[in-house]
């Protein structure tokens, strides 16, 4: 499968103005970064709960060992 290179980006990017129009674009460039950066911001805080649930269960293993 070959890689997507500058010619075939721009040609997606003509294809998707001539679908979508000019404004829409930006309207919906627009709602997928808000997707993304809700995306982000909802995996990031899980991912230090974990972090602390790990550091949690170490500390209580270590005070079982002693």
């Amino acid at each position: 499968m070959k890689n997507l290179g500058v010619p075939e980006l721009i040609l997606i990017l003509v294809i998707a103005i001539l679908i979508f129009g000019p404004g829409r674009i930006g309207k919906i460039g627009a709602e997928l970064g808000k997707g993304i950066r809700g995306f982000k911001e909802g995996v990031t805080p899980e991912k230090g709960k974990e972090t602390e649930d790990s550091v949690e269960a170490m500390e209580d293993s270590q005070e079982d060992k002693a």
